[in-house]
């Protein structure tokens, strides 16, 4: 009955909603994902989870037309429609992927998923998320700790019978595989570098499939990239001569500005250049004009320099001496 309504109850979200969001739940702990649930609920979403061979084979058969005779026709010939998405979501159900349904903003869903985070320790043998670095300062080890630090080549001093770290030190870096002397010193220290959160892995958007990283382009660096792309666009037509949407505004004010100086050269005018022309005439004097100019103080005595000798080109470069 369980595997009946899960089975149910993907593809009644994969025609509710027409986005998706790809995720890795890998070391989230369950008091993380009822958390995010409750969050999700209160922006109108909802996550699926569950085995992708079982979410595969519910999606794949929802693309099927419901027929009169279907063991579930009733409760599908309201909701089903011919959806392009579900193709790329079984297309994208590969290790462990679960699935977040929305129609709204998809930025919310990720900030949610950015809250709800747990810190991790270093385990030996890991991989490296970030780089991890120890700050300089008081330990609180005792002095026969020091075998670690001097394996790690970080250097210390005794104060008040305990550890200082002189300088800080960076132990780990991004990518690199933890070792054992690394997570116990930090164990010791109990410093938790890492967090274990749901990292989205791809985006589904309006039939689109794309990175998780545009999720963190806010509107108006959007904006603004479309802006210059347009920019970029419009020199270029106008550089190769060929017309756009982007390059006829300016193509056209290019062709006023013409008009414009051909009805100032000549008599003939239209109501459009006699109002720039009028503007032009009725514009304040520039206040370079207006300044007076100024006073002669007669002419000024202009020292000579005196010459001095330098002697013949011979002389300069070392007399007459000829140079084979």
């Amino acid at each position: 009955m369980k595997k009946d309504q899960r089975w149910r109850r993907v593809q009644e979200v994969a025609f509710k909603y027409s986005n998706v969001l790809f995720v890795d739940a890998d070391n989230v702990s369950s008091k993380q994902i009822c958390m995010i649930r409750a969050k999700l609920r209160e922006i109108g979403a909802e996550m699926v989870m569950g085995k992708n061979t079982l979410m595969r084979a519910a999606i794949t058969a929802a693309k099927a037309k419901p027929v009169e005779g279907d063991w579930d026709y009733a409760v599908r010939k309201d909701e089903w429609y011919d959806n392009p998405n579900c193709d790329r979501i079984v297309g994208q159900l590969r290790k462990n992927t679960n699935l977040i349904f929305s129609n709204g903003d998809l930025s919310e869903v990720k900030a949610v998923l950015d809250e709800v985070v747990r810190p991790s320790p270093a385990k030996a043998g890991m991989i490296a998320p970030d780089d991890v670095s120890i700050p300089a300062g008081p330990t609180g080890l005792d002095p026969k700790q020091t075998a670690f630090f001097q394996n790690l080549q970080i250097q210390t001093k005794i104060v008040k019978a305990q550890i200082d770290i002189t300088q800080g030190k960076q132990v780990i870096t991004k990518g690199d595989k933890i070792g054992a002397t690394e997570a116990q010193l930090l164990d010791k220290l109990k410093i938790y570098p890492f967090q274990y959160k749901m990292e989205v892995k791809k985006v589904l958007q309006d039939g689109s499939l794309f990175d998780a990283a545009v999720l963190d382009l806010s509107d108006e660096a959007i904006i603004s990239k479309f802006q210059n792309a347009i920019k970029v666009q419009a020199s270029m037509s106008l550089g190769l001569g060929i017309p756009t949407a982007a390059s006829a505004p300016h193509s056209i004010l290019n062709g006023f500005k013409s008009l414009v100086a051909v009805a100032a050269a000549t008599e003939y005018s239209f109501p459009q250049a006699d109002v720039v022309l009028s503007a032009a005439k009725n514009a304040p004097a520039a206040a370079a004009t207006t300044a007076e100019a100024p006073k002669d103080e007669g002419p000024k005595e202009v020292e000579e320099a005196e010459e001095i000798d330098m002697g013949g080109a011979a002389d300069l470069f070392g007399g007459g001496d000829d140079y084979y």
